[in-house]
């Protein structure tokens, strides 16, 4: 019998749509770091993300709210 293990391609669109979830629902925060993430990432996925975003200039401590897409803002 053979286990077959089925692995996510975490790109860094799918990491900033996990990121933008997590906070809208308020489970993370902005403020928080991008490491915290790891705790909504399977253990043996965590190794790619780290790599996606430390190809995209991210570094683990940087917060949440780099990460985040830019939020547009109407005129007050």
């Amino acid at each position: 019998m053979t286990s077959t293990l089925i692995t996510t391609r975490y790109t860094i669109d799918t990491i900033r749509n996990e990121a933008c979830e997590l906070v809208a629902s308020g489970t993370i925060g902005r403020n928080q770091p991008i490491y915290s993430l790891c705790q909504y990432i399977p253990a043996r996925e965590w190794n790619s993300v780290e790599q996606e975003l430390e190809d995209y200039g991210y570094l683990l401590r940087d917060r949440i709210i780099d990460l985040l897409y830019s939020e547009s803002w109407t005129s007050d």
